[in-house]
């Protein structure tokens, strides 16, 4: 068995038990699996998310919980942007609505409470306005609970960018490509980027063909040191005395019902991301749920 395992669901108890004691800070990757182009895997957001989170991990302490690979698409805003950068190809995409994807992040924040983990990052590689949400959700749990929490896109880590020229984040271009090329190149065939390619190519980046594997490398490491700052804030602002109000899971519905449902129309997620935007066509399968339904129920 290794002893540096810093996956929660291949570790032993007592590796877990002798990771908490050396650091009790959890880390939660969230992606989904989504369209990137005809050269990368659907799975691009989770898998990024979650292997900087193991680097994380692996060189500053801390344990990676198992990557969650649904999340939110489909309505509203990314429901316009899929129509224009997807089309009406078969998008294998495993899509939560944000009440969904929320209320599960919830029951997480409440097992990492439950156990007792001073701090918990929680790492999202899909974008759109839902890394806004996740902040703001954060921030509306936060007085629930000991643990100590921050929410984040990857991209908030990754200064100063691909090859240091500022480019944070895109989506199957040069950044995200190159990432994934870093921390999975059993994920990419780059030969797979047309020459001349004719867009929209199954939502890749219009940068792709300038990825850059040693690139990634960097922001990789850029990003772990980064990450490493933000755990150590957090550890350091653990109180053991903040009365804990997240434990049953009555509590985790209550605190859904005083702090979330009220202000979840409010989301960033369930809102066009442009008020000029049209909706998809009625022919088009991004049609079906681009109009948030009726989430009460």
């Amino acid at each position: 068995m290794d002893s540096s395992e810093v996956r929660w669901e291949r570790m032993l108890p007592h590796q877990l038990e002798t990771a908490f004691a050396a650091c009790p800070a959890v880390y939660f990757p969230y992606g989904l699996c989504e369209p990137h182009g005809p050269h990368a895997a659907l799975g691009l957001d989770a898998l990024k998310a979650h292997g900087i989170l193991l680097r994380l991990a692996r060189e500053h302490g801390g344990i990676v919980a198992p990557p969650d690979y649904w999340h939110i698409h489909e309505l509203a805003g990314y429901a316009v942007w899929a129509h224009e950068n997807v089309g009406d190809v078969r998008p294998w995409l495993s899509a939560l609505p944000p009440w969904q994807h929320f209320k599960n992040v919830l029951y997480h924040i409440r097992t990492a409470e439950m156990l007792e983990f001073h701090a918990a990052i929680l790492l999202t590689g899909h974008y759109g306005p839902n890394w806004e949400d996740l902040q703001h959700f954060v921030e509306l749990v936060q007085p629930y609970v000991r643990v100590r929490l921050y929410g984040l896109p990857d991209f908030e880590a990754n200064h100063p960018g691909f090859k240091g020229d500022g480019s944070t984040a895109d989506h199957a271009g040069k950044v995200e490509t190159s990432l994934l090329w870093a921390l999975e190149p059993d994920c990419i065939e780059i030969e797979r980027i047309p020459a001349n390619p004719e867009f929209p190519l199954f939502a890749m980046g219009r940068s792709a063909g300038e990825s850059d594997q040693a690139a990634g490398e960097q922001m990789v490491a850029d990003e772990v040191a980064w990450l490493a700052r933000k755990k150590d804030e957090l550890l350091a602002a653990f109180d053991p005395d903040v009365t804990s109000r997240l434990r049953s899971f009555d509590e985790v519905e209550q605190c859904w019902a005083e702090a979330i449902k009220p202000v979840l129309p409010e989301f960033q997620s369930m809102r066009p991301f442009s008020p000029d935007s049209e909706p998809p066509p009625p022919e088009s399968r991004w049609h079906l749920n681009w109009q948030v339904g009726d989430w009460r129920n």
